[in-house]
């Protein structure tokens, strides 16, 4: 089971300061995203099968793509980046 910051690592193309803690993160990231990209990015940490993700969350299969895709064009944002690194 990978963290939060993990997760966030993953997608995330180039980070200049190390992030905060898992606290921390949780505190911007429920402000910052919405209430499914939240819980999608949860659920990637989690490992969840995106089978069982898609049933979570009423997502289709063209719905979850365009999620994952607008979560991890969010957490490359700048602004939002600044916020989730000392």
């Amino acid at each position: 089971m990978s963290t939060i910051s993990q997760e966030i690592e993953k997608h995330i193309r180039i980070l200049v300061r190390p992030l905060k803690d898992e606290e921390g993160l949780d505190e911007v990231l429920k402000v910052r995203l919405t209430k499914k990209e939240y819980k999608l990015l949860k659920a990637w940490a989690a490992q969840t099968p995106v089978a069982q993700i898609c049933s979570k969350l009423n997502l289709d299969e063209q719905t979850y793509g365009e999620l994952s895709t607008k979560l991890i064009k969010k957490l490359n944002q700048e602004k939002l980046k600044q916020e989730l690194m000392f």
